[in-house]
């Protein structure tokens, strides 16, 4: 079955609207330079883009609108931010009942469709529209909207007497040489390095340093959950951040833009990676800075959390000669970890795997793992597609973002490969319907899928504090628990004690939920089922969901109810 881009190309020559020649020459400049092949074959002016729009039109099955001709009302332009416009090159043209009409550069955009639908409640119907024209909208109906409203908002209000103008207080300001001298001094560098082993000791996933209007905030994430250390005066924010940057490379003279790095730190007999992320705000730069301890993180699929049976088909999956098997959930729910536990179970020297990453969190002896550049051209498809010529056996995709590189992994699965990879879907069943949006055609799915797993973490009770009670009825019946007459309900609660610094929680735990592809699943998948079908056909084979695999862990005493509560939906 040919790739969208390959029915692209190939209306474009069946209606002459470029020849084989200037095709050949776009596809080879794609390849040398990376970008979209839209883009090019506009650029180069090889194509009319209306002409180009009427191709995409058919192919996608979606219309595609002169949006200049539309007047867009100053209700439609509240309905989402400009700056979430022009990231996805997106137009709000009509709402009606619950549905926004959105005029779309690339209606199969699922992240643009994903931030809409979730910011504005809304379903969404994309139709096509010429970017350049979607980047004039912005201009003129942005633009005119707030100027409008601005007027408005001063004609309406009447001024107050009692009305004084503050000046915003400055911080003094440091000069360069300042910075780089101050954050090289011993305080300044003592004080770093006795936050990131402070992080490390208390197994801290990452540290938060945020500048306020008063005060500098730093917060570390322990087990999941943010945890403020007070006492940090506002005076030390740009120095601190500054010696990040020096230990991570990057610029300390930037200010203005967001800057990404990465350094190593020997902390005893080991060695500890951290990843950091610099963002400018109101207040001053904020900094997140990722730890990747390698002695915390156990790749070891059978000690991760899954339930034995549920375990042994994910492993049989994961052990066949060619298919893909992908692993499902939001951003810090453990798909990466996951991921690499099952590179390290299937890894064996007469094996060649090779994974593409953005970016490479844990380096694995024996595997070779590539990280995206894509400034230079190197995306998750690009670097996929030379993966493909290297001769895998297995490769690890670190996320499925666009139709392209759905359709080169699904392909991959179905010409011998086993593909392992990501997807942002809150269920399993939901990941069926993510690729059939992709435009990645349901027979596909089922020659190619063999197994979906869904996670998230959840907090383990600490093993020397926690305590035993008896769910009172009208909770058991709330949450709809099942129950033998004359049996209590017996689970445990977090109490706190020192060696969990009275949280009451120490690590984590998946939750899992692992969707066979079942000959009844590709049956609902051949007709486009929707997701609630396909989840219910599962947990009629046996299937336990994210809530009662939760449940199953909560009467172990493993975690407790309020976190599975809180980590997982319940069951409709």
């Amino acid at each position: 079955m040919p790739s969208i881009k390959d029915r692209i190309i190939q209306v474009l020559v069946e209606d002459k609207l470029i020849s084989k020649e200037k095709l050949e020459d776009a596809l080879l400049l794609q390849r040398e330079k990376g970008g979209q092949l839209r883009d090019i074959l506009v650029g180069a002016k090889l194509i009319d883009e209306d002409k180009l729009l009427a191709a995409m039109s058919r192919v996608f099955s979606k219309p595609s609108i002169d949006i200049s001709r539309f007047k867009i009302t100053p209700e439609l332009l509240k309905l989402i931010p400009v700056n979430i416009c022009r990231q996805y090159q997106i137009v709000p043209l009509a709402l009606l009942a619950d549905t926004i009409t959105l005029a779309m550069a690339d209606p199969l955009n699922i992240l643009a469709l994903d931030d809409v639908k979730a910011l504005t409640g809304y379903k969404i119907n994309p139709i096509i529209a010429d970017s350049r024209r979607i980047n004039q909208a912005l201009e003129q109906w942005f633009d005119k909207g707030s100027s409008r409203e601005m007027i408005e908002d001063l004609l309406e209000d009447i001024p107050d007497e009692n009305i004084e103008l503050i000046q915003e207080r400055k911080e003094a300001e440091l000069s360069l040489d300042d910075l780089g001298r101050l954050s090289r001094q011993a305080p300044v560098v003592s004080f770093v390095n006795s936050l990131l082993e402070h992080a490390v000791g208390l197994k801290v996933s990452d540290v938060l340093i945020e500048p306020q209007e008063e005060s500098l905030r730093i917060r570390m994430r322990i087990d999941g959950m943010l945890k403020e250390q007070p006492g940090n005066p506002k005076a030390m924010c740009p120095l601190v951040v500054s010696r990040i940057k020096v230990m991570s490379g990057l610029d300390i003279a930037e200010h203005r833009l967001p800057q990404d790095g990465r350094f190593k730190l020997k902390l005893g007999e080991r060695e500890v990676d951290f990843r950091v992320s610099v963002l400018p705000s109101s207040w001053g730069e904020k900094v997140v800075i990722r730890v990747l301890d390698k002695a915390q993180v156990k790749l070891d699929i059978d000690a991760l959390g899954f339930q034995e049976g549920p375990l042994a088909d994910l492993k049989k999956c994961a052990f066949r000669p060619y298919g893909m098997v992908l692993v499902t959930g939001p951003t810090g729910s453990g798909k990466t970890t996951t991921l690499y536990s099952l590179l390290k179970l299937v890894d064996r020297p007469k094996i060649n795997i090779v994974t593409v990453e953005d970016p490479v969190e844990f380096q694995i002896p024996g595997i070779n793992q590539v990280s995206i550049q894509p400034e230079a051209g190197l995306t998750f498809s690009s670097a996929l597609r030379s993966i493909l010529r290297q001769d895998p056996n297995v490769i690890m995709v670190g996320e499925i973002r666009d139709s392209e590189t759905a359709d080169i992994a699904i392909k991959s699965a179905l010409t011998g490969h086993m593909v392992f990879s990501t997807l942002h879907t809150t269920t399993a069943s939901g990941a069926v319907v993510r690729l059939v949006n992709m435009g990645i055609e349901p027979f596909l799915i089922n020659s190619s899928v063999s197994c979906i797993v869904a996670q998230r973490l959840a907090r383990v009770l600490c093993p020397n504090c926690k305590e035993k009670y008896e769910l009172k009825e009208d909770v058991v019946a709330r949450l709809k628990l099942s129950s033998v007459a004359g049996e209590p309900h017996i689970f445990f609660r977090p109490r706190g004690c020192r060696e969990c610094f009275n949280t009451g929680y120490r690590l984590r735990v998946i939750l899992a939920e692992i969707l066979m592809v079942s000959p009844a699943i590709k049956e609902l998948i051949l007709h486009k089922a929707q997701e609630h079908k396909i989840k219910q056909c599962a947990r009629d084979e046996g299937m336990l969901t994210l809530r009662e695999d939760g449940l199953a862990k909560a009467r172990a005493g493993i975690t407790s109810l309020e976190e599975v509560i809180r980590v997982t939906a319940a069951d409709e």
